[in-house]
């Protein structure tokens, strides 16, 4: 099936948002998501490797501003 990774990829990184740890350069997130949309996440440098092992995953500074920036386009109340 063919679909828009770029709207996947922005509602993982919001989704994301929810749980998120926040920390002064970043954060982290618990990573139950699809592995071929993490790497894409990583890829950009929103997200550390999520190859690592753990339950969660490193967060960057512009991985936060971005995943705040998804939420409120994609969730926020009008």
């Amino acid at each position: 099936m063919e679909y828009d990774k770029d709207k996947v990829d922005e509602l993982t990184l919001a989704l994301l948002f929810l749980g998120m740890s926040r920390m002064k350069e970043g954060g982290r997130a618990w990573r139950g998501f699809d592995q071929q949309t993490l790497a894409r996440l990583h890829q950009r440098g929103w997200i550390g490797d999520p190859m690592e092992k753990g339950t969660s995953i490193g967060v960057s500074a512009e991985g936060m501003k971005k995943a705040a920036e998804f939420f409120k386009k994609h969730f926020q109340s009008p």
